[in-house]
């Protein structure tokens, strides 16, 4: 069975057809119980280029198993298969240039028609037809390319799982009222342990994920091959930094002192008006900070979140340190970190917790973690021919690596390889920093 390199990396339990079913229709629930707190009037909002309305990932998710699947010359699929609506694939489309035309991505919050509920019809038109095609709608053959296709598509339905709350976050917040997105969430309250450092020694590791040695079967193509790279000897801090340590950065000046930034985060400081982290706001001397809950006073302890790279990098130099790079985290994560144990969006706080317990700490949930690392190929890395191609490797440009996942990450979707990037100046995710030192 030839697997281009794209989909390589997948979870060979999908090849059972009960496992696979199960998987899609956990993944597909689980999307919907996101965006059940919504008003349909919630869900078409876009506040900005970035921010896509939660309509549209509801949408958009349903289009790749259309497309790549359902639609498919390779999986046998093209001639059976009836679209509810042509001028979808135009609508949500992403970015994939092999599969034609697509509405812009700043303008998405504009489709107005189709309604929420006429996408809703199209999840159900969609589901039905993959359940077939799941349950008896291919022979052996043809499953074995469409397995490791449904399990790519189910892993990107994560990955947007995870946008819808960080978009509809930012839907929230630009509401004057500020409404909160849910009101159960626990609130947990607890100081942050003492920072401390962990050492590593240097030496020549092995980087990347190969399909076995690395726990998950499935990872993204940008997550191989496998390779070895030379790490020098460093120092990791056992949690990521705070809400009050972050605090100090700014009340002794840092976003007014360019000595502790790089030459175009400055220019976003002047240019933005930066003082201060996404989200927060001072009100009455008191800092509060915007949430999924809310609008509350700040807890000192929690992960500060909602940083750019820019903001991260700053932060990092004025507490006579670095930023990590993503070889140093990728070791401590396959060594240290604790999937199980993860502030992800499983935890049901929605929000960073303040780390416990000794050693490395919250390595996996919580923020997601900058590294000083651009994103870029590995060793031997080529994208697959076709759209399944576009999937990471045009994105390697101007962007930088992140690592471990956050409190709105799905449980068990992060892995010690993962490779999250963004631009240096993105704020609306759930971004932190984690300090590191050479020794």
């Amino acid at each position: 069975m030839h697997i281009p390199q794209a989909l390589q990396y997948f979870e060979e339990t999908l090849l059972d057809r009960g496992v696979a079913l199960r998987r899609f229709r956990d993944v597909r629930a689980a999307t919907l119980r996101l965006t059940a707190p919504l008003s349909a009037e919630d869900a078409a909002i876009q506040t900005m280029p970035d921010v896509s309305p939660a309509k549209w990932h509801l949408a958009h998710t349903t289009w790749v198993f259309e497309a790549f699947v359902l639609k498919a010359e390779a999986t046998g699929m093209a001639a059976e298969y009836e679209e509810l609506d042509p001028h979808y694939h135009y609508l949500f489309n992403s970015y994939y240039e092999a599969e034609g035309p697509r509405h812009p991505r700043p303008q998405r919050g504009l489709i107005s028609r189709p309604s929420l509920e006429e996408v809703l019809d199209y999840r159900k038109h969609v589901e039905a037809a993959m359940e077939a095609l799941i349950g008896n709608g291919a022979d052996d053959e043809a499953w074995a390319r469409i397995a490791p296709l449904l399990d790519l598509a189910c892993h990107h339905e994560e990955q947007h799982q995870e946008l819808i709350l960080t978009d509809i976050k930012h839907v929230l917040w630009s509401n004057p009222l500020r409404p909160a997105y849910t009101q159960t969430m626990p609130k947990e309250v607890r100081p942050a342990p003492e920072l401390s450092w962990t050492s590593f020694d240097e030496g020549i590791f092995e980087i990347g994920h190969d399909g076995t040695k690395s726990g998950s079967g499935f990872a993204y193509d940008n997550e191989g091959p496998r390779h070895k790279q030379y790490v020098h000897a460093f120092q990791l801090a056992s949690r990521p930094a705070t809400n009050g340590e972050y605090l100090k950065f700014i009340e002794d000046g840092g976003y007014s002192r360019p000595e502790f930034w790089l030459s175009d985060g400055w220019f976003k400081v002047q240019a933005e008006g930066w003082t201060k982290p996404f989200y927060w706001q001072q009100k009455n001397g008191d800092w509060q900070v915007f949430t999924l809950r809310g609008q509350h006073g700040m807890n000192s302890a929690e992960p500060v979140a909602h940083l750019s790279y820019f903001e991260a990098d700053a932060f990092a130099r004025w507490s006579g340190a670095r930023l990590p790079r993503e070889a140093e985290l990728e070791i401590a994560l396959a060594g240290h970190g604790n999937p199980a144990r993860a502030n992800d969006a499983a935890s049901g706080a929605l929000n960073p917790v303040a780390a416990g317990g000794e050693g490395l700490a919250q390595l996996y949930g919580g923020v997601w973690e900058w590294t000083q690392s651009s994103y870029a190929a590995y060793p031997g890395y080529t994208p697959a021919p076709g759209a399944i191609g576009e999937y990471n490797g045009k994105f390697m440009c101007n962007q930088y690596v992140l690592k471990g996942g956050s409190c709105f990450t799905p449980p068990g979707h992060a892995r010690a390889t993962y490779r999250n990037f963004f631009p240096t100046d993105a704020r609306w995710q759930m971004t932190g920093v984690r300090l590191a030192k050479d020794v």
